[in-house]
Order: C-alpha cells, then structure tokens, then sequence
C-alpha cells in the first residue's frame, strides 16, 4: 500500500496572506495547532494500515490500494474562514472547520469502502461525526465517494484535544472519474458548464457500471478459490 502526502495547490499558493499580522499575539500559537492536526492524521493512517494488514490475512488481499493525505495551509485555513463571514482565528478554526486534517482512501472495490468505514468507525478512540453518503446519492455531475468525518484524541503536553479529521474513500473507479474531472474542470473553468455536465455525468455512471462488474467478477473468483480448497481437504 503506498501512502502520498498531496502538495499544496497553486490556487492556495496564490493565496498567500500576512499570517503574523493577521493572527498577532496568537501567530505563535499556528505551530502547536500544525502539530495537533498532523498527529491525528497519522494515527489515522496509522489504523488504516493496520485494518489493511487485517484485512489481508483474513482474505489475502488488499482491501486498500493507497492513501492520500493532506494538511491545510494556514492561508487556506483563514481565507476559508473569511470566505465564511468568520474571525480569522486559531480558535475560531478549531471550532468551525473539520477539514484541516485530510485523507484519501482508494479502495480496489466498492464493498471494501464500507468494511474499511466500519472497522475504522468501531474502534473505541474514534469518534464518528458525520457521514455523506455520495455512493447510494451521487451529486448531480455522477461524483461518487463516502465521506466521513471523524474524531480522535491528540495528546500534546499532557493536554487532550479531541481533533477532527475528513476522510474520503472511494473506489479506483471512483477516484478515477473525479481525478479527471476535476482536472477537466480546473482547465476550462470559462467552458459553459451544460456542454460538459452530461457527457461527465454519463461517464460518472458507465464507470458505476463497470466498477460493479469488476466486484462482481472478484467475488467469483474468490468464491471459486474457496470452493477448490474445500474439494481439496
């Protein structure tokens, strides 16, 4: 399983503000608050990787095919704060936002997106918060992934902090479709919006399709596998 930390965008890289004016007295406070929210992301990682070791030898195969992970940039975090009508503030950003801390999960099949939900969701120091379903309610434009929002306790100088992070898993398919379209938005933003949403719609649901089938035949195969090894004993 490969693990890739995203970079920065360059539309937050144009967004560049003067952090130590905006925050004042507080700025020296942004460190600590990088470190919370990074330490919750790995423990997260750290359980995803551990529910896809599981996952192998009680199945022996992969149920997770790679992980992605991101930290906001402190000018995303207070300009999405603004763009909010809120105080641009540490505090006011621990409140409000559950987005700082962010992960990826490409599952190989559909079915695996919900095992890994549940196996993360049922251990006793994550919290689920939120749950959106785009799987069983795709968006309009045929987007599809679950997800989730969890909580998990972050220890820094003998202080507990509960910490939130957004997780999105979603199948090779899955991320496939929206890995393009977003690439295809994102370079003809002044395109009228109509000429391209059914044809992105159309293959949203045409790879909904073959996703299902290439499960479909997975499970055939490993149904036949199990039947060949009980011939055998």
């Amino acid at each position: 399983m490969i693990i890739i930390e995203r970079n920065i965008s360059t539309k937050e890289k144009q967004n560049v503000i003067d952090l130590r004016r905006l925050l004042g007295k507080n700025y020296d406070e942004l460190p600590e608050m990088q470190t919370i929210y990074n330490r919750a992301m790995e423990n997260i990682i750290e359980k995803l990787e551990s529910i896809d070791h599981n996952f192998y030898k009680l199945y022996n195969r992969n149920s997770i095919h790679h992980i992605e992970s991101r930290l906001k940039t402190p000018e995303s975090i207070f300009n999405k704060l603004k763009r909010k009508g809120y105080e641009p503030s540490i505090k006011k950003a621990k409140e409000v936002l559950t987005d700082i801390a962010g992960i990826r999960v490409i599952c190989h099949f559909k079915d695996d997106i919900y095992t890994v939900a549940d196996m993360l969701c049922s251990q006793k120091d994550i919290t689920l918060m939120c749950t959106r379903d785009y799987i069983k309610n795709p968006k309009p434009n045929g987007y599809r992934s679950l997800h989730i929002i969890v909580s998990t306790p972050v220890v820094i100088k003998d202080k507990i902090h509960i910490t939130p992070v957004e997780i999105q898993i979603r199948s090779i398919a899955m991320d496939f479709w929206a890995s393009l379209e977003h690439q295809i938005r994102y370079k003809n933003a002044d395109c009228p919006a109509e000429s391209l949403f059914e044809r992105l719609k159309s293959c949203a649901d045409r790879i909904a399709q073959i996703d299902e089938e290439m499960q479909s035949i997975n499970k055939e195969i490993e149904l036949f596998g199990i039947s060949k090894k009980s011939e055998s004993l």
